[in-house]
């Protein structure tokens, strides 16, 4: 079968055109609250908390930082950019045209990806001008911000095809993924935690994504790498399945 690289041209230029159209939001504002994050977390906390397993502490939590603005954005990207387009009807075009379900997801989800791995990096940028970097595996780190990029904008792009109205577009980020982010290890260790806190947070699924990108940094994890990779690899399989079946039975997409 082959592809239909203008078709996925044209999805993608028109999202990426939205993001510049949007700049404020989309990439000033991931820097103004990383900024305050580290005016409060890197200050406030570092000021009790000297370093965590040899790394100090306004350093150790840029990969926290970077991951909860990936995940955040990731979604967010995706899910607005597949919603808007259901939401005025225009999606149906886009599906009655010779294109496949493959195409669409290409062009949608390569475009909220590709924002998000720029604001990661405009946000490692700015952690630069608080605190010292190094990064010990750079492919790895690459790899591991690429992956967590497309895993969660093909996560968004689900929540975009299931919700039939704003609420339910902001539902499950709020309410969902945030606290599991801030609960993941973002910006603490998780061998801080009591015995039986570190067993119950090891069932959350982000703890595994943050734990192998701050190892990328520093060499420092709290599960092991490969567990971090196959865990990544895992949801982004999960996630492709569900988009694959949502298209195929038409679910949230025929009027």
């Amino acid at each position: 079968m082959s592809i239909n690289v203008q078709a996925i041209k044209v999805i993608y230029r028109y999202e990426m055109l939205r993001a510049w159209e949007t700049m404020l939001q989309s990439f000033i504002s991931p820097v103004i609250s990383t900024a305050l994050y580290f005016v409060v977390f890197g200050s406030a906390i570092g000021s009790r908390i000297q370093e965590i397993e040899g790394v100090p502490y306004g350093t150790f939590i840029v990969p926290g930082l970077m991951m909860l603005a990936l995940l955040t954005q990731s979604i967010a990207n995706a899910s607005f950019g597949i919603f808007f387009p259901k939401f005025t009807g225009t999606v149906y075009e886009v599906m009655s045209a010779p294109i496949s379900f493959i195409e669409i997801l290409i062009g949608y989800v390569g475009a909220a990806a590709s924002k998000s791995v720029i604001i990661g990096f405009v946000i490692l940028g700015t952690a630069g001008f608080f605190v010292p970097l190094e990064i010990a595996h750079p492919i790895w780190m690459l790899s591991f911000l690429l992956l967590t990029c497309i895993t969660f904008s093909l996560f968004g792009f689900i929540i975009g095809l299931w919700a039939d109205n704003f609420e339910k577009l902001q539902l499950i980020p709020m309410l969902v993924i945030t606290p599991l982010v801030f609960l993941g290890g973002s910006f603490y260790s998780v061998s801080m935690l009591p015995p039986a806190w570190q067993t119950i947070t090891l069932f959350n699924p982000v703890v595994y994504l943050i734990s192998g990108f701050r190892w990328s940094f520093f060499e420092v994890a709290d599960v092991s790498v490969g567990l971090s990779l196959a865990m990544v690899l895992f949801f982004l399989a999960l996630c492709l399945f569900i988009v694959w079946w949502m298209f195929k039975t038409g679910y949230r997409l025929k009027q």
